[in-house]
């Protein structure tokens, strides 16, 4: 990169990073951007950041880490699909307002997105359930069983959809909208599912009762009837399945991928991106085993670093850096019911049932999804709700939160909170045996809770 562009490329960094962070001030407040930051539409400096930054991206990666702010959202792909692109940015009926600066239609914007790909994945399923049916049909067996768990509720991680389709279209920045990215995503519905089958044998006993007319006599007679059942099972391929096969990510747009979804959680607060950072990822002796039993549940403790589960699998990653909510449920359950199953258990059952999400951490379904097949019941608990929540754990009933960056993590982190204590919530933290000897404040619960957590979150009252 020459001088010239270099000093080109940090004013670019500079003018986007601070648009980017005025707005993402005024979205948070509700306040309307000041006139220069309104300049930020594709005819102004905005689209020539936008540009400058997504010729040299990799030049500007150490900028743009440095500036602590998310001009990668506002700069380079993701913008098309969240803010209605770098062509179009103006706000229908207000064509000098860009969709930066009006929160109703980020969200309205990243609803549909959400619901175009729930759309494609039920246009996925119908796909796997007539290649169900064609292999029936050529398999000669009596009768079939078809298991669905995505029936009532897909699982998925729309960030990380949104990010493979934003780095899959490399330097055509200009070409990126929601109907590109429904196309791309239908072309390859068959990649969506697959499933796995498996024959039995079933016998039932068939009664047949016949009345003679001239007698009246009944006559029961039972047979039993053997009958080869084929029972199939629907698996989501997953996000990283994706990568390649919807997608063909080179091994850099799967880095740049990764990237984009984890700054888009962090803007959006949904907490979809669990993981330790490297500084946070230190690795324990073993603790041995611990339990509480100073809230009104007695709960047996579990810590994603021990060594002992930290290093050990959780789909292609680790418990130690994304197995927040295996941990967790693992606490749970060990707690509540009669089964002990520990980290290693519980993050293979989740892998194993479709709740993994590679290297995000788990969907949030994982957590009511363990529950009910430990037999616990739980409900979902909203952000408003804290006496519902304080009532809960007084009652001896385990509560599991997804939280964002503040006093528990870094990105997006599931806890436990195991019972109330003078006022105070205590807290079973699946990453930090420090802050689960600690009393939080309720208020602090509740404030770093996210705000668009998915299944019924952020908060799951269990027991």
């Amino acid at each position: 990169m020459t001088q010239q562009e270099r000093n080109g490329l940090n004013e670019a960094a500079e003018i986007s990073a601070h648009a980017a962070g005025a707005v993402r001030g005024a979205i948070k407040t509700g306040k309307m951007v000041s006139g220069a930051a309104k300049g930020a539409a594709a005819a102004g400096p905005y689209g020539a950041a936008a540009a400058a930054l997504w010729t040299h991206r990799k030049a500007v990666a150490a900028i743009i880490a440095g500036l602590l702010v998310l001009p990668v959202l506002f700069i380079m792909l993701l913008p098309s699909l969240i803010f209605g692109g770098l062509t179009k940015a103006g706000v229908e009926g207000s064509p000098d307002t860009p969709i930066l600066n009006d929160n109703a239609v980020i969200v309205e914007n990243i609803n549909q997105i959400s619901q175009a790909i729930s759309d494609l994945l039920e246009e996925g399923q119908e796909d796997v359930r007539a290649r169900i049916d064609a292999d029936f049909t050529a398999s000669g067996t009596d009768q079939k069983e078809i298991i669905n768990p995505y029936e009532s509720s897909p699982t998925y991680n729309a960030n990380r959809f949104i990010a493979m389709y934003c780095a899959a279209k490399n330097q055509d920045y200009t070409s990126i909208s929601l109907k590109d990215m429904e196309d791309v995503i239908r072309k390859a519905k068959d990649a969506l599912y697959t499933f796995a089958s498996t024959e039995e044998s079933r016998t039932t006993t068939v009664t047949e009762t016949n009345t003679d007319p001239k007698t009246g006599k009944v006559t029961v007679t039972e047979t039993e009837v053997t009958e080869i059942w084929k029972i199939y099972t629907i698996v989501y391929n997953g996000e990283a399945y994706f990568e390649d096969k919807i997608f063909a990510l080179s091994d850099e747009q799967k880095g740049l991928a990764e990237n984009y979804a984890q700054n888009l959680s962090v803007f959006l607060g949904d907490g979809m991106m669990q993981g330790l950072l490297p500084a946070e990822f230190t690795g324990l002796v073993s603790l041995g085993d611990i339990r509480f039993s100073d809230g009104a549940a007695q709960v047996v403790y579990y810590n994603q670093l021990d060594k002992r589960y930290a290093h050990k699998p959780y789909g292609t990653d680790d418990i130690g850096t994304y197995g927040c909510g295996p941990t967790c449920m693992a606490m749970v359950v060990s707690s509540l019911t009669n089964e002990t199953v520990d980290p290693v258990e519980m993050a293979r059952w989740a892998y194993e049932n479709g709740y993994w999400c590679s290297r995000s951490g788990s969907y949030h379904s994982l957590i009511p999804g363990a529950a009910k097949a430990w037999g616990l019941p739980v409900q979902g608990c909203g952000k408003t709700e804290g006496q519902r929540i304080a009532d809960a754990l007084s009652q001896g009933k385990l509560v599991v939160a997804i939280m964002l960056k503040g006093h528990f993590t870094s990105s997006g982190h599931f806890i436990v909170l195991r019972g109330v204590e003078n006022g105070k919530i205590l807290v079973a933290d699946p990453a930090n045996y420090t802050r689960s000897q600690q009393a939080w404040d309720l208020a602090i619960i509740l404030n770093e809770a996210s705000g668009r957590a998915g299944a019924g979150g952020p908060f799951w009252i269990i027991g």
